[in-house]
This record gives structure tokens, C-alpha cells and sequence, in this order.
């Protein structure tokens, strides 16, 4: 049987930050995150003969839960492509390899035609899992949640795969990099229990 969930006080509330938006942008520029492209339908191509998708580069991935099979990401609630994949039914989020840094600013910065340059595959779904990526997962959009300036995402994995020998794409303060094991074997992941 599972403990009951634990409510927090209906008068407890949250104190006025003691920061400003630089100092908070410094602190989560420590956190080292992957680098992702997540794929979508786009409703029409801009322009005859261009890809019909939509792509855009994110380093907030993360995992939900394994049972059912969810995880999340977030777009800003600024982003152009908002519209698209709030509506969408589906999409592919792409883990990128470390060699994979063109791949990232294309998707980040890049203008027209973003997947012309990028070679990629169909998914059951007919969207787009790129080429050389570490990872993939086809989500099903279960749900979006507005907060801050952001809408979070969290996607019901229906299939997904990994390419065996490859580091991962990773940002953390401002630069690209990747990673290397250490030296001492770990134990795996942290858990949350």
C-alpha cells in the first residue's frame, strides 16, 4: 500500500524571490543538461518543396515516470512554433550526440528550411527522428501546463530507441561540451523514494 501524499498547508505560500533574473540565470546555467531537438507536423510548409515539420532545440528534457512511460520538456510561451506543437498530437524528442552541434544551432538559430540540412528517418508517425542522435522518443502529447513563461510539456512514450557508443551533446554555464565516465565506476542513478 502506498503512503498518502503528504498536503502542504493551505496558508503556506511562496517568499518573494531574494534575486533577480541574472543571479537565478547564473545558478541554473551549473545544472548541466542534454541537448535535445524535438520534431513535430508543421501545418503547411512556408514555402513550396520545404520539409512539412517543425523543429526546435531544448535542453529541458527530463524523465517523468516508467509506468506509464512519460517524460517531459518545456517551450517558452514567446516561441513562434507555440501553436504547433500545443495542437499537435505527436512528436519525436531527438537526444543529440556530441558530434551533433551543427545539428543543435541549425534548430536553435537557423532560418528556413531547418530539416533540409538535416538527414532523419520517419517514425510510425510519419515525424522526424534525426540521424546520429544518441536517443529517440515518439510521444503522444498527453498534456501541457502553463506556468511561469513557459508551457510544460509531458509526453506519453510510445516507441523509442538508442544508438549503442556514442557521448552525449551537453550545455551547462553557457558552453557545449560532453562527458566522459569517471574514472570510479557509480551506481547509477539517484533515486527519488
Amino acid at each position: 500500500m502506498r503512503p498518502a501524499r503528504p498536503t502542504p498547508p493551505a496558508h503556506v505560500r511562496a517568499q518573494a524571490p531574494d534575486f533577480d533574473s541574472a543571479h537565478f540565470r547564473r545558478s541554473l546555467g551549473c545544472f548541466a543538461t542534454g541537448v535535445t531537438v524535438v520534431t513535430a507536423h508543421a501545418p503547411e510548409p512556408d514555402s513550396p518543396g520545404a520539409s512539412p515539420f517543425v523543429g526546435i532545440t531544448a535542453s529541458s528534457f527530463n524523465s517523468v515516470s516508467l509506468a506509464p512511460p512519460l517524460v517531459l520538456w518545456s517551450l517558452d510561451l514567446q516561441a513562434n512554433c507555440l501553436p504547433l506543437f500545443h495542437g499537435g498530437s505527436h512528436y519525436v524528442i531527438n537526444v543529440l550526440a556530441d558530434h551533433q552541434l551543427d545539428v543543435c544551432e541549425r534548430f536553435a538559430y537557423g532560418e528556413g528550411d531547418r530539416f533540409a540540412a538535416t538527414p532523419y528517418r520517419l517514425s510510425a508517425s510519419g515525424l522526424p527522428i534525426i540521424e546520429g542522435a544518441l536517443a529517440w522518443f515518439e510521444c503522444h502529447n498527453r498534456s501541457r501546463y502553463e506556468e511561469g513563461d513557459h508551457v510544460i510539456f509531458v509526453g506519453e512514450v510510445e516507441r523509442c530507441g538508442w544508438r549503442e557508443g556514442g557521448a552525449p551533446l551537453v550545455y551547462q554555464g553557457g558552453r557545449f561540451g560532453t562527458v566522459a565516465p569517471l574514472p570510479v565506476a557509480g551506481t547509477g542513478l539517484v533515486q527519488n523514494r
